[in-house]
């Protein structure tokens, strides 16, 4: 094998850079089963405490605590994209007579507490289930209800 011999030291400059460049990743969209799956997993314990401190502002919340709750949906389905996160969220509400649920919206940004008898729009399937002492929150899907008890295990109750 030949080895050259003329312009032997020549140096290679490597470009080095601290700017941050953007990488592109290719991510894998959770449908069907694979979606159903990790729907399923049960919820991390600051996910839960999150949502149950809605009623700590009382009966109106801040921007600063409706975003916090956007962060914390976020932060517990980090691989979900926006559409697959549950419609709304319903609780039990703690503020006494005359509420009886709150309601974290389809857009998450509207939290809402509703009185005794009063229609909840959307998440009234979820009600009954939000009133029984065994859950913490009801996560409300198209298709599902997805019950979170306090140590985060989920039940999913289909229709």
């Amino acid at each position: 094998m030949r080895r050259p011999l003329i312009n032997t030291n020549v140096k290679q400059k490597t470009k080095l850079s601290v700017t941050p460049q953007q990488i592109s990743r290719t991510t894998v969209e959770l449908t069907g089963l694979a979606l159903d799956k990790r729907l399923r997993q049960k919820r991390s314990p600051s996910y839960v405490n999150s949502l149950t401190k809605l009623d700590a502002g009382g009966v109106t919340c801040s921007h600063a605590q409706i975003d916090e709750l956007k962060q914390a949906i976020q932060n517990e389905f980090p691989e979900l994209n926006p559409y697959q996160y549950p419609i709304g969220i319903i609780a039990k509400c703690y503020l006494g007579n005359p509420y009886e649920v709150h309601t974290l919206d389809i857009k998450l940004d509207i939290v809402q507490h509703y009185k005794k008898g009063e229609a909840v729009p959307i998440l009234d399937r979820g009600r009954g289930l939000a009133l029984h002492p065994s859950y913490e929150f009801i996560e409300v899907y198209n298709d599902t209800l997805r019950a979170v008890t306090k140590s985060g295990d989920v039940a999913v109750i289909q229709g």
